[in-house]
């Protein structure tokens, strides 16, 4: 699997639903309740269900074969 690309945030911290927005591994906040539901979407290789789950700095999203790493702004 390829490595992850980092994505910013400008804050500490960031939720899953919004992190997937910004790391364009999802279209909208629909998709991504659906997609989170669904059981697809993996934080830190853990599946995750809360849409509201915290992200910080370090932290890998995993979507569909797409890796995302959580970076300091």
């Amino acid at each position: 699997m390829a490595d992850p690309f980092d994505v910013p945030i400008s804050d500490e911290v960031i939720r899953l639903g919004q992190f997937l927005k910004l790391a364009n591994l999802i279209d909208s906040g629909a998709e991504a309740k659906t997609v989170i539901a669904e059981g697809l979407v993996r934080v830190n290789d853990e599946v995750e269900l809360r849409r509201g789950r915290q992200l910080s700095a370090g932290d890998v999203v995993t979507l569909a074969g797409h890796r995302a790493r959580v970076a300091n702004g």
